[in-house]
């Protein structure tokens, strides 16, 4: 897990994103806990969502963010003829996997963030008619990120009580008493 400052330390602005950032990580990563892949991969809602898709998906779009402002190419690219493979594991993919790809991700993230010379720093976007036509800032793709991953946390919360029962609460409970074990 990645760790970071106080997100209280005054003029931190880095280390309150990535601390918000990372608790809304957070939350998709605790909906995984105690479940193989084969429950984490039903999808037991009116949506197609599992949370292994969710993860995988998570995954993606915060390489694909961090990629894109750098100015490099998404490692993924995905378009009409694959974007559903985007919410699914496919082939040999595993939750473990991919929790640890997201931690490799997140860590390079963090690592982007503390040494990009300001938060101003602006990028262009690909020209998708869902994306803003302006460039945008460091900081803006950062309450992006921010945004994306509390409405999949959401998401994420409601797929697992409906495959067992547990609440964010429980799941809470339940990783602190795993660390301490």
């Amino acid at each position: 897990m990645v760790t970071h400052v106080n997100a209280e330390a005054p003029g931190d602005e880095r280390g309150a994103l990535l601390g918000f950032l990372d608790e809304a990580r957070g939350g998709i990563r605790r909906s995984l806990l105690g479940l193989t892949d084969e429950q984490a991969s039903t999808a037991p809602s009116a949506s197609e969502l599992s949370l292994a898709g969710l993860l995988k998906h998570v995954t993606e779009v915060e390489q694909g963010w961090m990629a894109r402002a750098r100015g490099e190419q998404p490692a993924v690219a995905r378009d009409e003829s694959n974007w559903h493979e985007c919410f699914r594991l496919v082939g040999d993919e595993t939750v473990a996997q991919q929790l640890a790809l997201w931690e490799k991700v997140s860590q390079q993230t963090e690592e982007f963030i503390r040494t990009v010379p300001s938060l101003d720093d602006t990028f262009a976007l690909p020209d998708d008619p869902w994306l803003p036509k302006e460039n945008v800032s460091m900081r803006w793709v950062m309450l992006r990120l921010i945004s994306e991953m509390d409405r999949h946390a959401g998401h994420a919360d409601i797929i697992r009580e409906t495959l067992d029962g547990k609440t964010a609460f429980e799941l809470i409970a339940l990783q602190s008493a795993e660390s301490r074990a």
